[in-house]
């Protein structure tokens, strides 16, 4: 092993090393941080994710500046920062369209995981700190979504609040216990204010140094999902690594480049992107007493919302015969007695929950669930190879009707509910989690490419 070299300790860079450890953490994270040399396109998303998340706590530092917490002054407020706080329009505007393109960019960071699974092992962590970065995104937006306090953000918050109370026995005291209040007013807009601007950042920054330290920890994955610190060099290199910095931060700058080019044009053209970004009934004040005729949340969480609206009374005897035959499969598979048993009683117990309980508590289930199941990802995939380039063509087959379900499951929760798009969306919820839960069987099923020795790498 070459000799490290030593620490200057002279001038202000060395008064501070022997202060705080700048210079260890810029070698450790940046310079000497060594991350596979053939990253593509699908790696800039993590990047961008940071970006975003810093552009939304500064332009929300000066949105708080004239926000008024306040019922009767809410939506004044907005109004007044849009048209008369100098170049308040485009910090609004800004933070709008980021919290849109944060959940563009975290989709996609996701997506390339379930590509290259960079959920696998020694990365199971980095993947679970990534869904709690993604719950509290989601908790985020939905808290700041009422602070407008336009028509869509009462009576979104009062639809998604009064789902809690689907949840027997404790179901209507925690809906009240989260207004704070019977109906959505100056309470609950206050708490929610409370959670978006402090609890929820402070969480979700602390996830996002976890994230980056477990990643850091274990080293970045890559395309081929090859293990770089396998093979090194005489001094402890990865071979197939470079610095971070200069190479991958000035790799970034480019992508960090087009996005902006992306951005700006959506924040000074087309802010309201057809009222999938800002809908056009959040231009109108809230009214308790003036029900808009079709209430659905924002684009990023229509997916979920139609998974939600698809558990009808009808599609319960689904899940109902679901549980029987995983019952009766338990009871046919098991090795011993104990597991047989076990498997039938369980199956009864859920079949009669059901059958003394709600769709729409079954919905709520559903739709926590999707989320929920995320974590569980590391454990259901039981490939021996982690990377989408080196599995069975069915494979790839199966990630892109994934793909085609989530998106129309997100356009179907942006539509009115049908008879025709309920059935969708009924198929399109039993195949995602199909997707998910099947995973230990069909991912282990055909014929696997040979995985190379080192990272296949094509220089520009």
């Amino acid at each position: 092993m070459a000799a490290e070299k030593e620490v200057d300790t002279t001038g202000l860079l060395g008064w501070i090393d022997r202060r705080f450890p700048l210079s260890s953490l810029w070698k450790a994270h940046l310079s000497e941080y060594y991350a596979p040399k053939n990253f593509n396109f699908w790696y800039f998303f993590g990047s961008l994710a940071l970006l975003v998340l810093v552009l939304q706590i500064v332009t929300g530092i000066f949105l708080v500046m004239n926000y008024k917490p306040d019922a009767t002054l809410a939506f004044a407020s907005v109004e007044y920062i849009m048209r008369d706080v100098p170049w308040g329009w485009l910090i609004r505007y800004l933070h709008s369209t980021g919290a849109s393109m944060f959940f563009v960019v975290v989709y996609l960071h996701m997506f390339r995981g379930l590509l290259y699974g960079s959920y696998r092992k020694p990365r199971e962590l980095v993947w679970v700190f990534g869904c709690l970065i993604f719950l509290s995104l989601m908790a985020e937006a939905f808290f700041g979504y009422l602070l407008p306090w336009g028509q869509m953000s009462y009576w979104g918050a009062q639809v998604i609040v009064n789902l809690f109370s689907a949840i027997p026995f404790i179901g209507p005291d925690l809906s009240l216990w989260i207004r704070g209040d019977y109906v959505v007013s100056d309470v609950t807009l206050n708490r929610f204010f409370a959670f978006h601007v402090i609890a929820i950042p402070l969480v979700l920054l602390a996830l996002v140094v976890a994230h980056i330290m477990a990643l850091h920890e274990v080293g970045s994955n890559n395309p081929d999902g090859i293990e770089i610190k396998e093979t090194k060099d005489a001094n402890g290199r990865p071979l197939d690594g470079i610095p971070f910095h200069p190479y991958y931060s000035v790799h970034d700058f480019m992508g960090v480049s087009v996005f902006l080019f992306i951005f700006c044009a959506i924040v000074f053209f087309a802010p309201e992107m057809g009222g999938y970004f800002l809908e056009a009934n959040n231009f109108v004040p809230a009214d308790s007493l003036k029900t808009p005729p079709e209430i659905a949340p924002v684009w990023y969480f229509t997916a979920f919302y139609a998974m939600l609206r698809a558990v009808t009374d009808y599609f319960k005897i689904v899940f109902e015969v679901i549980a029987g035959l995983l019952g009766l499969l338990g009871l046919i598979k098991a090795r011993t007695i104990k597991w047989k048993i076990g498997s039938v009683v369980i199956a009864a117990i859920v079949i009669a929950v059901m059958l003394t309980t709600q769709a729409k508590f079954w919905g709520v289930l559903v739709m926590g669930g999707a989320v929920v199941t995320l974590f569980f990802l590391p454990w259901l995939d039981q490939s021996p190879v982690k990377s989408i380039r080196y599995r069975p063509l069915f494979h790839k087959v199966f990630y892109g009707i994934f793909v085609i379900v989530f998106l129309t499951l997100a356009f179907l929760g942006t539509k009115p509910p049908t008879p025709a798009g309920t059935l969708i969306a009924q198929i399109g919820t039993l195949l995602y989690f199909g997707f998910f839960w099947g995973m230990p069987f069909w991912t282990r099923l055909g014929t696997f490419k040979p995985v190379p020795d080192r990272v296949t790498f094509k220089p520009h």
